[in-house]
């Protein structure tokens, strides 16, 4: 069973999946997002991000039927939307934050005068 701090141990997710670990071991050399946490013995510890993964290419390989290749593919393209998402995030904030800081630096502009212009009424 998972232990909060320290993950599922390989042999958890071999048990969990039905896969060999050896099969896991070779997925960590050709699926680069799939890294799961070592511990101070060099022990890999899965998180429950990482068993969703290996469920995920599980399913490309044996049911869809993928090549590695093509579900390295399909992952990245699913990633990426994500990312673009981010990224367009990002670049609003930016550009909102961009805009306050002008509005900002125009009313401290604005203000100075009209302190000096009060005392001469």
């Amino acid at each position: 069973m998972q232990d909060s701090v320290k993950g599922y141990s390989i042999g958890e997710v071999a048990r969990q999946t039905g896969l060999a670990p050896h099969v896991l071991r070779y997925w960590e050399t050709e699926f680069e997002m799939l890294r799961p946490r070592k511990d101070a013995a060099g022990r890999r510890r899965y998180s429950e991000e990482d068993l969703a993964l290996v469920r995920e290419i599980q399913y490309l390989l044996h049911v869809e039927r993928y090549t590695i290749e093509g579900a390295r593919r399909v992952l990245a393209r699913r990633r990426r939307p994500e990312q673009a998402a981010m990224r367009a995030q990002l670049l609003a904030l930016r550009a909102f934050l961009v805009d306050l800081l002008r509005y900002l630096e125009g009313q401290d502009s604005c203000e100075e005068p009209a302190k000096g212009n009060s005392g001469t009424d």
